[in-house]
């Protein structure tokens, strides 16, 4: 999908893109092949094409900064398949919804192979090492909560990665509501331990934890990692849904 972008080109907008759409010529290399039979004026031609050699000069090179830069936010998602091989699915805890009254309990990577989970008090801190390693963070809501209360607790962590906050997309297609209600809708299941286990139970979870219980850690640990590991699945069962929702609405289908 990133490859038949045209938003992040400064002075292009949706109008423009559509009408390249609409030509049948999606793809950059396509437009470049057929731009004279494009109903577009020249000027903005000129800025197509100076932004998708630029374009493709970055992608080859793997700058997921200038994308992240360029690309408008809500659209971030367009650049999945080019870098989903370097992308951290997170999730965090926290004692309440406020970063200026509440702090993070547990933080959890799932990098499609291996879920970590960085708790309060033990490794928390290994975040900020952590995160630097990937060019793409998915996330469900992190655009309001998880993303700004990461930065409020550790400033020093630079989010200049691609962003994708799949709540966004998914109400695009018809999707909304909480993580777990998506899930549901999805048919993803979590296991009995979880099933029942929401955002306040977490908070009770940790100060259980605080008082001694190392089960109540463990339970908590394993909701979050049902968490970031259900994030994957979501969206690799969602994407084309994503595409095809676009062209659709873009074209008036």
């Amino acid at each position: 999908m990133l490859t038949s972008t045209y938003t992040h080109i400064p002075g292009i907008g949706k109008t423009i893109e559509k009408r390249i759409w609409e030509s049948g010529h999606c793809q950059w290399d396509e437009y470049l092949e057929n731009q004279d039979h494009i109903s577009i004026p020249a000027t903005r031609k000129e800025k197509i094409e100076k932004g998708i050699i630029e374009s493709k000069d970055h992608l080859a090179m793997r700058d997921y900064e200038y994308f992240a830069r360029c690309l408008p936010g809500a659209e971030h998602w367009r650049a999945f398949e080019h870098f989903s091989d370097s992308v951290a699915y997170v999730d965090i805890e926290t004692t309440g919804l406020s970063a200026n009254s509440s702090c993070i309990t547990v933080v959890g990577i799932y990098d499609g192979k291996d879920a970590k989970t960085y708790v309060k008090g033990i490794d928390l801190d290994d975040i900020v090492e952590e995160l630097q390693k990937y060019e793409l963070l998915v996330s469900f809501n992190g655009a309001r909560f998880d993303l700004p209360f990461i930065q409020h607790e550790f400033p020093e962590i630079d989010f200049n990665q691609l962003h994708v906050d799949l709540m966004y997309p998914l109400r695009r297609i018809g999707l909304s509501g909480g993580l777990k209600a998506i899930e549901k809708k999805l048919g993803i299941q979590r296991t009995d331990d979880t099933v029942d286990i929401t955002g306040f139970d977490a908070v009770r979870l940790w100060h259980e934890y605080e008082r001694g219980s190392e089960e109540a850690l463990d339970l908590l640990l394993e909701y979050n990692r049902e968490d970031i590991v259900n994030l994957e699945t979501i969206i690799n069962k969602t994407y084309q849904q994503f595409i095809e929702r676009t062209f659709e609405k873009a074209l008036g289908k």
